[in-house]
């Protein structure tokens, strides 16, 4: 499989590294549906955005399954295979299951030495286990029968009943396998992360088992001079992982602006945020009112808006507001470091979901992913059911060095791309188009959800395929007509005037209305006056 996703080789505390991941969790009680939702973007600047699917199968005794690196696409080597696997969409398998992640690196001397890196631990258990538990069994079972392979890695991991967070990480040179600790989010709250190890303290006893941890996780740590304390007083995160200001500024600031979207108090956490000062922020919070599947969406597309961090407001996003920075993220002048902000949405995405799973419906509905290539933020999340058994064409495999106008991750840069230039001029039309075919996307899934049930088991599954490849090619046609729009409407710095039903404007005689000229803000003028202004002054000339 194409190597994928967001590979930290060291740590998030190496704040010059370009990729990076987002998961954000709302547990059951905290979404207006009862539903369990996950969301994640695989943030990297050479993935295409696909879709990856496997069929489930049956394997004879024997058989073994090999195992390839995904960052490197270097053979780690083979594992036996279990007699059945199951179908696999995207980050979700046939019975709803879903796993998302974000790397964190940690300590660099833990970069695991085993047989399985973390990409294929998503995949290879989403073929083997059913439920969020059995998701945790099988992986830490993996891991300390063959080894881990990656370095720090946080887990999203959730079905229609459960959402989990587990971190793991390797034991170096040490041992083959791994240390880890998961956590149940619990019913009502959210919680994410971004990079960063986000479990602190956790109980040791739990009767409810919504605790687990390996049998070493405290024990391995003294014994390499992470911690000397007392084990109540343990720390998983400040144990295993490095906390800097790349860490808390550039990681955990997103999960941050998710949990202060929705919930109250949180600018009591910013003395965390930007100098690691207080207390840390914690593991989940409970919103103020449940939260939709559209939340989450949006929340994928948040540029830290109306926040101190507001991408849109300081110089460097232009007279067009860009809440786009180009790498590296940080950058020095006169010998001072500088950061640029690392917002949940970001240019670089591959691909992103938003996942909902619901127990309490038919099994060919129980999971719906949402599913949108290329930067979230200006992207259409498609509904893929996790009984869809084949990638739609537009959402197939491709070539990110190809360009392909059959492809929904080519047509979404397309637009995406021209946006960056000229943001706030253009974003108002991208907004109509995508709200628009969202809207309708929202109308679908609800009769599909009202009706679908009434079908038998196999045309039920054969109308949820319907739905994604109508979908599928619908956004596809819709944004490369759009992107043609605003190649055409924006044209040489210019912007041509349109009518109410944003068709171009022509004169009595037929001819083209001369375009206005959005030219730029005073901000822009005053920078400029500054670096130049002797040069460019206009002087009156008596000749």
């Amino acid at each position: 499989m194409k190597k994928i996703l967001c590979s930290l080789m060291a740590a998030c505390a190496a704040y010059g590294a370009s990729m990076a991941c987002t998961s954000l969790i709302a547990a059951k009680g905290a979404t207006a549906d009862g539903s369990v939702m996950i969301t994640y973007a695989a943030d990297s600047h050479n993935l295409y955005g696909e879709l990856y699917t496997q069929p489930a199968a049956d394997h004879s005794k024997g058989s073994m399954r090999k195992v390839v690196e995904w960052d490197t696409g270097k053979p780690l080597g083979e594992i036996e295979e279990v007699p059945h696997t199951y179908a696999t969409v995207g980050n979700m398998n046939e019975h709803g299951l879903t796993i998302a992640e974000s790397t964190w690196g940690g300590r660099e001397e833990l970069a695991g030495t085993g047989l399985i890196d973390y990409g294929s631990l998503i995949y290879i258990t989403l073929q083997r286990a059913r439920t969020a538990r059995e998701a945790i069994k099988v992986m830490t079972d993996l891991v300390d029968r063959y080894g881990y392979a990656s370095s720090g890695e946080s887990f999203s991991i959730a079905d229609g009943d459960e959402a989990w967070i587990m971190e793991l990480i390797g034991k170096g040179k040490a041992d083959k396998g791994a240390v880890w600790v998961a956590r149940r989010i619990p019913d009502g709250m959210i919680s994410g992360h971004a990079n960063h190890p986000r479990i602190h303290k956790f109980p040791l006893k739990d009767k409810s088992k919504e605790t687990i941890y390996s049998p070493d996780v405290i024990k391995f740590a003294r014994s390499q001079g992470y911690f000397n304390g007392k084990d109540e007083d343990f720390d998983f995160s400040k144990a295993y992982g490095v906390t800097d200001f790349g860490a808390l500024r550039g990681c955990d600031a997103r999960v941050w602006a998710y949990f202060n979207k929705f919930a109250s108090g949180m600018d009591s956490y910013l003395p965390w945020i930007d100098r690691a000062e207080g207390e840390s922020m914690p593991l989940w919070v409970k919103p103020n009112a449940p939260v939709t599947a559209s939340d989450m969406k949006w929340m994928m597309r948040d540029h830290f808006e109306n926040t101190p961090y507001d991408m849109t407001q300081d110089i460097g996003a232009g007279s067009y507001k860009v809440p786009y920075r180009w790498r590296p993220m940080t950058f020095e002048v006169d010998g001072q470091e500088y950061t640029h902000e690392r917002a949940i949405a970001t240019q670089q995405t591959g691909f992103s979901f938003v996942a909902q799973m619901r127990s309490d419906l038919p099994h060919y509905l129980r999971g719906l992913l949402w599913f949108g290539t290329d930067d979230a933020n200006t992207s259409i999340y498609l509904p893929i059911f996790c009984s869809v058994k084949k990638a739609p064409a537009q959402l197939g495999h491709g070539d990110v060095n190809t360009l392909d106008w059959n492809s929904n991750f080519w047509v979404n840069n397309y637009v995406a791309n021209q946006a960056y230039n000229r943001y706030s001029l253009m974003i108002p039309d991208i907004r109509r188009v995508q709200e628009e075919l969202e809207n309708a996307i929202d109308t679908d899934v609800k009769v599909a959800l009202e009706q679908i049930p009434a079908f038998d088991d196999e045309t039920a599954i054969q109308l949820t395929q319907d739905l994604a490849d109508l979908w599928a090619e619908r956004a596809t046609t819709s944004y490369k007509q759009l992107g043609d729009y605003l190649f055409v409407k924006f044209m040489d710095g210019n912007m041509k005037k349109t009518d109410e039903k944003h068709e171009f404007i022509k004169s009595e005689y037929g001819m083209p209305v001369y375009p206005e000229f959005p030219g730029y803000d005073e901000r822009y003028f005053r920078t400029i006056v500054n670096d130049a202004g002797e040069r460019l002054k206009v002087h009156k000339i008596d000749y």
